[in-house]
């Protein structure tokens, strides 16, 4: 028996969410590794808050399953070290 196509969306866009759950997880650990990399450098003076702030939200929403705004926090400390 095959599922009205009405049912089958919901299940199609749950599908997909959990790809790009998982994805952004992948993303969150590896930018979580990056952060933690750069602050082991040397870095200017202003970086430096800029870069544990973003370490300590990240893994605070890595922790909390909020992938998005680890994503968030990492993107800010990307545009940090930017010159």
């Amino acid at each position: 028996m095959r599922a009205p196509p009405v049912l089958a969306l919901p299940v199609l866009l749950a599908l997909g969410s959990v790809a790009a759950l998982a994805d952004d997880k992948a993303a969150c650990v590896e930018g979580i590794a990056m952060l933690k990399a750069e602050l082991a450098k040397p870095a200017p003076e202003a970086v430096q808050p800029k870069l544990k702030k973003a370490l300590r939200v990240a893994e605070r929403e890595m922790g909390e399953g909020e992938f998005d705004e680890c994503l968030d926090a990492v993107g800010d400390a990307a545009r940090a070290l930017k010159p």
